[in-house]
């Protein structure tokens, strides 16, 4: 059997997440901790019982979802001795979950992942004023259909369209200027699209209007150090596997604007023959991708102290 370990993006986020994890299993306490000590707040606090509009918010958002995964690893690493250089052929992560699976490889420290997390949503959020930028999702639209929408959108508006997810099973996400984003939905029913639906979200990811927060992330990766990960990671924006630091940098940058190609990630690993997904870390987003991205494989999800103590990779 051949394994990787995926780690979720944003959307998965939810009050009270992490917070069992934390009261039953000392490893995952110590990496809340450490995130909260590098943030210099108790994000922790916020995600246990805070408030949901304030978790929202992408700054809060993207290290808290990195700090749940992270606590489920060290528990599994703690209690059922797991080790992702033995055990993984690939990690991967969605969006900012490319972060944990860094983190998750060594490639990254908790607390320098906690802290590029924190100033990429920040910078993310401040990149385009609130109510210019918008994503929609086309469900049940193939990735090359998407591409056409989104030039017949940039075209009828003059702003910017692009792909911005392609998530697999027809799910396809576009981003961009707010004009254009609702023309593609317009546009997407003209092709045939029965669904076409804007997103409720803060800002629009992965598209060229986000290049203020690719500098931003571009100066801090500059001082931040990355070790080579103990196993290979594959990368959002190439969906191939990547290992060297210098490479991983650059890749981190070109993601804030790059297409998450997370179906064709999955086929690169499926395809390698990975059979065994398990995402670690809030919610259950990708084990449901599994089934319709890498036919045949099974799905595990370990967010929970019960998915803990029952794991096996047996």
């Amino acid at each position: 059997m051949s394994v990787a370990f995926v780690f979720p993006g944003q959307g998965s986020q939810a009050i009270g997440m992490g917070k069992a994890l934390s009261e039953t299993f000392a490893a995952s306490r110590a990496v809340f901790e450490e995130v909260d000590e590098a943030l210099g707040e108790k994000l922790s606090a916020l995600m246990f019982e805070g408030e949901a509009a304030q978790l929202q918010l992408t700054a809060n958002a993207q290290p808290a979802l990195m700090a749940v995964s992270l606590a489920a690893l060290r528990a599994l690493q703690s209690e059922k001795g797991v080790d992702l250089a033995r055990d993984a052929r690939y990690v991967a992560g969605h969006s900012l979950g490319e972060y944990s699976a860094l983190a998750a490889a060594g490639a990254l420290n908790v607390a320098d992942a906690a802290r590029l997390l924190r100033l990429r949503g920040s910078a993310m959020q401040k990149a385009v004023p609130v109510g210019e930028g918008a994503m929609a999702a086309l469900l049940g639209s193939e990735p090359e259909l998407a591409e056409k929408i989104s030039e017949e959108a940039k075209a009828a508006t003059g702003a910017l369209c692009q792909v911005a997810n392609d998530n697999g099973g027809g799910q396809i996400v576009v981003s961009g200027a707010k004009q254009a984003v609702e023309a593609a939905i317009e546009i997407a029913k003209a092709h045939g699209i029965k669904r076409a639906m804007l997103l409720p979200v803060s800002a629009p990811f992965h598209c060229a209007l986000m290049q203020p927060a690719a500098e931003a992330m571009q100066a801090a990766l500059a001082e931040t150090k990355i070790a080579r990960p103990v196993v290979e990671v594959v990368a959002n924006v190439t969906a191939a596997p990547v290992s060297d630091p210098d490479e991983i940098r650059k890749l981190l940058v070109a993601q804030v604007c790059g297409a998450v190609r997370w179906r064709e990630c999955m086929g690169f690993m499926h395809k390698a023959g990975v059979d065994l997904f398990v995402e670690v870390g809030a919610g259950k987003v990708l084990a449901g991708l599994v089934k319709r991205t890498a036919e045949g494989a099974r799905a595990l999800n370990v967010s929970a102290p019960s998915e803990v103590e029952n794991f096996s990779l047996t």
